[in-house]
């Protein structure tokens, strides 16, 4: 982990988990602005940012993880016209889990609208969409004023971190700014859900728990 440590004076910015610095804010919300990368905290696992509306930001989110581009990539969005500016339809099912669960911890998978760049959704026709709790993560949103990607912070096949130190340096070496806000929470990172069937899906069973999916949704009984 000396690799990490060495990049402080570089790359590294150590952030207030509960009242994140503006300065720091601002300068990651430019980077992302100007087509960068950065590495950020959400709730459970570091994730991955790009502005997700830049296509050429989207596909070096894809080279820094080494991921197949048949893999889409999940986006956050400040508030809901962020999402609806995304989506073809906010399907009744959604509502309802969007109003249990954002913001936190549950992607919802929706229709895309046509002007949603191709790569973000892989060829899928679909994006994956949550509301962030973590304030660095809402900070971020805001001060960006676009849609950034959220894919964990992780090379291609390996588990998503809690902790910076944990990271490779073939990673870290490859953002533009580390937010380091110590370690999270950790698990699996959110659940998701693909609210363009009837009933819905879950695909990813996550830190929010399927029972809960399925009683919010009112179906107690209901299994993936």
């Amino acid at each position: 982990m000396k690799k990490v440590q060495e990049k402080e004076a570089g790359n590294l910015r150590r952030i207030n988990s509960k009242a994140p610095e503006k300065d720091l804010i601002l300068e990651a919300a430019g980077i992302l602005k100007s087509g960068g990368a950065i590495i950020f905290p959400t709730l459970a696992l570091y994730g991955l940012g790009a502005n997700a509306l830049d296509s050429k930001a989207v596909q070096r989110v894809f080279e820094i993880k080494n991921r197949p581009l048949n893999k889409p990539l999940l986006v956050l969005v400040q508030n809901m016209e962020g999402l609806r500016a995304l989506v073809k339809s906010v399907p009744e099912a959604a509502e309802k889990l969007m109003k249990q669960f954002w913001p936190g911890n549950v992607t919802l998978v929706f229709e895309a609208r046509d002007t949603v760049c191709e790569i973000l959704c892989a060829g899928t026709g679909k994006i994956g969409i949550r509301m962030p709790q973590h304030p660095v993560a809402k900070a971020l949103c805001r001060a960006t004023g676009t849609p950034i990607t959220a894919t964990s912070a992780n090379l291609s096949g390996d588990s998503g971190y809690e902790s910076i130190n944990l990271m490779p340096p073939s990673l870290v070496s490859q953002v533009d700014v580390i937010l380091d806000a110590g370690t999270l929470a950790g698990g699996l990172g959110s659940t998701v859900v693909d609210v363009t069937l009837d009933p819905p899906r879950i695909l990813r069973e996550g830190n929010t728990h399927s029972e809960r999916i399925w009683a919010a949704l009112g179906k107690p009984s209901a299994r993936p």
